[in-house]
């Protein structure tokens, strides 16, 4: 019997992160934040500064640098750059705009895309992002599109950085939701779009613990758990 395989895409701040964490846990599979990744690059190119949209750079930085993905004793996700935890560093809304930016570039698509897959062959996995169903796991047994109105989005980003204790407006936070949005959709290498067979799930105005029940019911139907 292989391993199972579950694809959450779905626009930034739709809370797939939160929502798959717990859904994996509910399920006994491995959780795969593969956006935290991306972050972890992008923090890379933030504290060496090289500029997100120089490409060529952004690439040299991926021969430079040392990026791991762990599972930690709190059954968490940890990331670590060159051997230092950076799990909370790349949550920083400095972070944003450079994930979003070097995970346009093809190059480090393809050079992080056989780390996910990889994890994909050796367990059973809940693997989100943006192009999950679409290209790192199109085979994946369910696929599932996460979204929310970008209001909706804009305002439980803003409750999470407030409760971290960061100084943020909503205006600012919906501003940079938009342009997240406007980023990922258009980008050439592997945009954000809905797979063709993947279950859509709106989670406007529902609460955390909504959004959890139906999407760990969407989940375990897929796969006949």
């Amino acid at each position: 019997m292989g391993f199972k395989s579950i694809a959450i895409d779905g626009p930034s701040g739709a809370g797939k992160s939160t929502l798959a964490r717990r859904v994996a846990q509910a399920m006994g599979y491995l959780y795969v934040d593969t956006g935290a990744i991306y972050r972890t690059l992008g923090l890379a190119a933030l504290r060496r500064g090289v500029s997100p949209e120089d490409s060529g750079r952004v690439v040299e930085l991926l021969e430079q640098i040392r990026i791991d993905l762990r599972h930690g004793g709190d059954g968490l996700q940890h990331m670590y750059l060159d051997g230092e935890d950076v799990s909370a560093a790349i949550r920083e809304p400095a972070v944003s705009h450079y994930a979003s930016a070097v995970s346009a570039i093809p190059e480090v698509r393809a050079f992080l895309m056989e780390m996910q897959r990889d994890l994909a062959r050796r367990q059973n996995v809940i693997m989100d992002g943006r192009d999950i169903g679409t290209v790192v796991l199109p085979d994946a047994d369910v696929k599932i599109f996460l979204t929310a109105t970008a209001e909706d989005r804009a305002r439980r980003r803003y409750e999470e950085l407030r409760e971290r204790g960061n100084d943020v407006d909503f205006d600012t936070v919906l501003r940079d939701i938009i342009a997240r949005d406007e980023r990922d959709t258009r980008r050439a290498a592997a945009p954000l779009r809905q797979a063709e067979d993947a279950v859509a799930v709106d989670t406007t105005g529902n609460t955390l613990e909504e959004s959890f029940r139906l999407l760990l019911d969407v989940a375990r139907k897929g796969v006949g758990a």
